[in-house]
């Protein structure tokens, strides 16, 4: 069972979104915060699996939420909620630690496989949205931390970083290539180096912003 945990300052909001979860049988809402403030407070207590979080909200923000709770090593695993394409609060979210982002007017189909990836240690920076996001990447260049050349992959690590665009896990990416776990997660070690990023959210996006996917 998936625990999963809403911030969002508008009621109804709240309850859409989780009368859809409940609609699955793997997943389970264990929390709701109507603030940052109590999101802050809540997440660490609480411990879900997966955060939906909406980043327009009073007593701190969601991207407060993201830098403190990623500063104290306390986010789980996190899709921020918007109602509008924004895309430079998207990449700020995602610079700050989220996985990716849905709209809120999302399908229950799409809600529940964005909480299942994400769970399962994937992100959601797909290609349907990638390009959108990378007409204002250009303006947050210099605030990513990334190597400007990157070191070379190699063909298997080209295509793992595909897959790993393509939203797929770590155990996804194993069974699709016919390998163990332990190898992939080694893979995706040596692209995080070789193209001077912390995370696959960010190295999905580098590797977007430099064509080698």
């Amino acid at each position: 069972m998936i625990s999963v945990c809403l911030v969002d300052d508008q009621t109804l909001v709240r309850q859409g979104i989780r009368s859809l979860l409940e609609l699955s049988d793997s997943i389970r809402v264990v929390a709701e915060a109507s603030d940052g403030a109590q999101a802050i407070e809540m997440i660490p207590r609480v411990r879900p699996n997966v955060v939906l979080l909406d980043m327009r909200m009073p007593n701190l923000s969601g991207l407060d939420v993201l830098k403190q709770l990623t500063a104290r090593g306390e986010l789980p695993p996190t899709i921020i909620l918007t109602t509008f394409d924004d895309e430079q609060l998207v990449l700020a979210g995602l610079k700050a630690g989220a996985k990716g982002y849905l709209l809120k007017d999302v399908s229950l189909d799409q809600l529940v496989d964005a909480v299942k990836t994400v769970a399962a240690g994937g992100s959601l920076v797909k290609p349907a949205v990638t390009q959108r996001l990378l007409a204002g990447l250009e303006h947050m260049h210099n605030q990513f931390a990334s190597l400007d050349q990157p070191d070379p992959l190699t063909d298997r690590e080209t295509e793992i970083l595909r897959l790993m665009a393509g939203g797929y896990s770590n155990k996804e990416i194993a069974n699709s290539l016919g390998v163990a776990e332990g190898t992939v997660k080694n893979h995706v070690s040596n692209i995080l180096s070789k193209l001077g990023v912390r995370d696959r959210t960010r190295a999905v996006l580098k590797a977007f912003e430099i064509g080698i996917v």
